[in-house]
This record gives structure tokens, C-alpha cells and sequence, in this order.
């Protein structure tokens, strides 16, 4: 673009640049102070390009070891992968369950009064801070070695964001139907699932389906602390340097993972009638298969559509009686069908777990002795100056690869945006990346690295890195589709370049997004640091294993005291920067 574009005509006066207040200052302040201490967390952890080219040889004898792959016989193969499917199926449920009660008090428009919609908050950023395997740590000493810690685990972690994603949701509905309900003297029940949850129906199913991939990805930590799974089969192999069978699972939990999101892409489509974006490996499978089926429900939908028509031909019922015997259409089948499918999976995770269930009946006996060794917190054996340089470290590594995986997302989530990528093959290359980095578990990737190239924090910085491009590269392609094209369109009819059009008019649109995404990606990676600790990938989570191995559950409470703390400052910093931004 030339100069001469930018020039402003003669007699046109720029409108006045209205003042930035002193609180969108401080939060401009506090985001380069953020990426500032991210930039010296990078630097201070120790990645060493050169070292880490020098370990080819350990990655060479690590193949050696691991290749030809091995796999359990196909029946104990199978008997774990339904086993951990069952597991994270009804912890989620159980969260899902647990998280609507809480998110009617959380929510500002169903709220009793305020101090219930702060216990309501509160509850849900407590159990979000709390990760899953602290809280199977703490079960196990209480419950049967089985599915049921692993399930409890899964259920109280999730609460914390179903039950925040649920009541943000009630807090956007229309509010003319309960207000109707309440006027023709309907109770408080009737006006929540009558007015509110047809509103907020397929917003609850899809948060509860993507809680569901995530704690499938989540669940092999659980193995580590004596829940059944394919993650205990995987901990023992590594443990017992069975690398070609370790390698197996792994591959068999990735697949399980890529095919979880093809499912619940399909069953989001076909339950509640949402058309795929087609941004996902899911979403473009379930594409294509409503393309092949389009002819096929087209003529159902046409000889149905009669049954519907109201005279003169309105859409709707003719008449109360009518209304009262629905016919059966296509559309009421197919519902029927999959609520039907749905039922028989959750029964069949149930039998599956064979869940002691005299154990929720016996275990609170143990509750006062696990609360006596929970209390007080203590750092045991170990100094204050060693607990508060791991947690610092912790923090670090979190910080560094959050900064990584934002370099690194902006790039291929740019390639993958439609508005940016400059051909489709491009695109669709970029996109299929981010599908398959999101369906590998960081976990498992950062015991690999590990291996390679030792303990320490550069193997859990580089593998929560590496991952972390697979959703916060996805979330930054969604954003940048969702700039208004004007701006763009106005910039090309000028002259302008790609990257011009990209600095001006596709990134200062998006950046409150961007930053939002970033923060959520430091807010997960601080959890997931202090797991990757625990297979030894540095900081807090060495201390945690230690703890959680000898049953020293008073430092286990003060490791997850300061992992809470943390957790509530920088969402706390994340919610007033999003605030002062607004």
C-alpha cells in the first residue's frame, strides 16, 4: 500500500482518540509484566537447542527399545479401554449432575441472594484449583482400589467448569419465558425447567461433551495412583521399562482420544441439531455423512412436514389435541434413538466400572482420620525454602510454555483461519495439525521426552508447550474467522499486502481474545505442570508423589493450599484484565 493511501484528504479532521482509562492502563501494564516473566521463565529453565539435538542418540536408543510396537491381548485390551471409557463417562456425569444445583445458585439472574451466588462461585473455583489426581490420592486411602476413586476424582475436579460454563450460560437467556412461568403463578422449579433449561439445553450437552474429551486425556494420570485403566496399564509398563508395550497403549489412548472427538462431534450433530462448523476432524466427518444422508431425510422431512402444518399452511400444531399426540416424525425418531443409545452408554458404564457402591456407605467412617492427617498442613521433611522453589518452578514452567505454545499457535492458527490462510490446502493442513497435537495427551508425551532427554522442567515445558498449540491454536483461528470482513475487504481494495491487511485489521480485533485464550491456557498449564511433576518433568508434583507414596497427606494439604492459591490469583488477574479491557 502507498504512502499516498494513508494520506489524509484535505479539510477531513480525525475524530479525537478517546483517552485510555488508568485501570485498561494498568491491565495494558500487567500484560507485559506477564509476558515479561514469561520470557525470563523460557530463559531460566534450562532449554538447550544444543542439548537437545545432543540427545538424538537417547531418542535413537528409545526407538530401539520401543519399536516393534506391542499391544495386551485383544481381550484385556478391550476390557481396559471400556473400563476407562466407563470411568471418565460417569465421572462426568456425576459432575454434570452435581454442577447444575451450584451453577443455579452462581448465576446472578437465578440466584437466591448474594451470598449464595458467592458460594456458588467459590465452590467451583475450589474444585477447579484441586487437580483430579490429589483428589484420588486422598480417596484411595478411603475407598476399594477400583473405578469408583477414579470416578469421584474426575467428578468433583470437573465441577469447577461445567458448573462455571453452566451458570454463565442461565445468565444469557431470554428472560421473557420465566418471567411468563413466574407471572402465571408456576413455583421456582417450574420456572427453571420450563423457562431456563430448554434455553440452555445445547449449551449444557456441549460444555459436558468437551469436559468429556478432557477427561479422557486426563484420565491416564489417574493410573498413577491405583485407578483402573488404560493409564495403570501404562504406568506399569513404564515403570516395569516396557517401552514397546508402553508405546502400544500410548498409541491405542491417542486413538481413543481422536475417535472421542469424532463421537461427540456426531452425537452434538444428530441430538441436538447443531450443524457442524467444520473446523475439526469431528466436525468434517460428520459433514461429510450428513451430505451422504441428505437426499435419504429430505423425503422424510417431506412427507412429515403435513402432519406439522397448521391450516393454511403455519407452521405449528392445528390444534391443543393436536399438540397433545405429536406424531412421530423422523426427527422425533431419531431423538428417541440416540436418547435411547445414550442411556444404554451411561448403563453400560456403569456395569462396566462395577462400582462397590457399599463403599459410599462404609467410607465415611475413615473421613475424621483422613481430615486429622489432612490438618494441619505441613512441609513435613522438607524446608519451606525447597516447597516454595518447587512451586515456584512450577509456576515457571507454566509461564514458559504457555509463552511457546502462544508463539507457536499464532503462527498455525493463522495458517488454519479461512480469512487468513492463503490457499485451502494450507488451511486444511493446518487444521488436521491442530487435531491431531489436541488428541495427544501431554502426559504421554512428556514421559517420552523424559526419557529422552532426562528429568527436569525442559521435558514438561516443551511437551505442555507442544500440546497446548492444539487448543490454543484452535481457539485463535475461530477468533480471527470471526473478525467483521469490512475492515479486510476496505484494506485489499487499497492496495494493501496480506500481512498488512493481518496487522491491521485481523489481529487488533481479535487481541481481547487472544488474551482471554492465553490466560486460560496459563490457567490449565499451571494444573498440568504439577502433574507432569509427578512422572518427573520438575517442580511441585516431585513433592506431591513423594507425599501422596507414603501417605503424608498434611503435606499433600500444603501443596495443594499453594497450587489453590496460585490458581486464584491468576484468574483472578485474568478476570480483572478481561474486565479493564472490555
Amino acid at each position: 500500500m502507498s504512502t499516498a493511501t494513508l494520506t489524509r484528504p484535505p479539510g477531513v479532521v480525525a475524530p479525537d482518540r478517546p483517552r485510555a482509562s488508568p485501570e485498561r492502563i494498568a491491565a495494558i501494564v500487567a500484560i507485559l509484566l506477564v509476558l515479561a516473566a514469561a520470557a525470563w521463565s523460557f530463559a531460566n529453565v534450562g532449554i538447550s537447542l544444543p542439548d537437545i539435538i545432543a540427545s538424538w542418540g537417547n531418542a535413537e536408543n528409545f526407538l530401539a527399545r520401543a519399536l516393534p510396537l506391542e499391544f495386551p491381548p485383544l481381550g484385556e485390551l478391550l476390557w481396559s479401554t471400556a473400563l476407562t471409557l466407563g470411568i471418565v463417562i460417569v465421572g462426568t456425569l456425576l459432575a454434570a449432575l452435581l454442577s447444575l444445583p451450584i451453577a443455579y445458585l452462581a448465576a446472578g439472574n437465578t440466584t437466591p441472594g448474594r451470598g449464595w451466588r458467592v458460594a456458588g462461585r467459590s465452590i467451583g473455583v475450589v474444585t477447579r484449583a484441586i487437580p483430579d489426581v490429589v483428589i484420588a490420592m486422598i480417596l484411595a486411602g478411603m475407598f476399594t482400589l477400583g473405578a469408583l476413586p477414579g470416578i469421584i476424582a474426575i467428578g468433583i475436579h470437573s465441577i469447577g467448569m461445567i458448573s462455571k460454563l453452566f451458570a454463565d450460560a442461565i445468565e444469557q437467556i431470554d428472560e421473557g419465558p420465566r418471567r411468563a412461568i413466574r407471572a402465571a403463578g408456576g413455583s421456582t422449579a417450574q420456572q427453571f425447567f420450563s423457562g431456563v433449561m430448554p434455553q440452555v439445553a445445547p449449551s449444557f450437552v456441549a460444555t459436558i461433551l468437551h469436559r468429556n474429551d478432557i477427561n479422557l486425556r486426563g484420565s491416564v494420570i489417574l493410573g498413577y495412583v491405583g485407578v483402573v485403566g488404560l493409564g495403570h496399564d501404562l504406568a506399569f509398563a513404564l515403570q516395569s521399562l516396557d517401552y514397546p508395550l508402553a508405546m502400544g497403549l500410548a498409541l491405542v489412548i491417542f486413538l481413543l482420544c481422536v475417535v472421542m472427538e469424532i463421537v461427540s462431534s456426531a452425537v452434538r450433530t444428530s441430538l441436538l441439531g447443531i450443524a457442524p462448523s467444520g473446523c475439526g476432524l469431528g466436525d468434517r466427518t460428520v459433514r461429510a455423512a450428513a451430505r451422504a444422508g441428505r437426499g435419504v431425510r429430505g423425503r422424510f422431512a417431506a412427507r412429515t412436514e403435513q402432519t406439522l402444518l397448521a391450516p393454511h399452511g403455519v407452521a405449528g400444531f392445528a390444534d391443543v389435541d393436536a399438540a397433545m399426540r405429536r406424531p412421530w416424525t423422523a426427527s422425533r425418531r431419531k431423538n428417541a434413538v440416540w436418547s435411547a443409545v445414550a442411556a444404554a452408554i451411561v448403563v453400560g458404564a456403569l456395569w462396566v466400572c462395577d462400582i462397590q457402591w457399599g463403599d459410599l456407605l462404609t467410607f465415611w467412617k475413615y473421613v475424621p482420620a483422613m481430615l486429622a492427617k489432612l490438618w494441619p498442613p505441613s512441609f513435613g521433611n522438607y524446608s519451606a525454602e525447597q516447597m516454595f522453589g518447587a512451586m515456584a518452578e512450577t509456576i515457571q514452567i507454566a509461564l514458559a510454555a504457555t509463552l511457546l505454545s502462544l508463539l507457536l499457535s499464532l503462527v498455525v492458527g493463522s495458517l488454519a483461519a479461512r480469512n487468513i490462510a492463503p490457499n485451502r490446502a494450507t488451511r486444511v493442513g493446518a487444521r488436521l495439525s491442530l487435531v491431531v497435537v489436541r488428541g495427544i495427551p501431554e502426559l504421554i508425551l512428556a514421559i517420552v521426552l523424559i526419557v529422552i532427554t532426562g528429568f527436569g522442567p525442559q521435558a514438561g515445558v516443551i511437551a505442555l508447550g507442544f500440546c497446548g498449540i492444539g487448543l490454543l491454536g484452535k481457539l485463535f483461528a475461530d477468533s480471527f474467522e470471526e473478525v467483521s470482513p469490512g475492515p479486510e475487504r476496505a484494506l485489499r481494495a487499497a492496495g494493501a499486502s496480506r500481512m498488512q491487511v493481518y496487522a491491521a485489521a485481523t489481529v487488533p480485533p481479535s487481541s481481547k481474545a487472544i488474551i482471554g485464550h492465553s490466560f486460560y491456557m496459563l490457567d490449565t498449564n499451571l494444573r498440568a505442570a504439577t502433574i507432569l511433576g509427578i512422572v518427573g518433568g520438575g517442580g511441585i508434583g516431585f513433592y506431591l508423589n513423594n507425599a501422596g507414596r507414603i501417605s503424608a497427606y498434611d503435606e499433600v494439604m500444603a501443596i495443594v493450599l499453594m497450587m489453590t492459591a496460585t490458581v486464584l490469583v491468576v484468574e483472578g488477574l485474568a478476570s480483572w484484565i478481561r474486565k479493564a479491557l472490555h
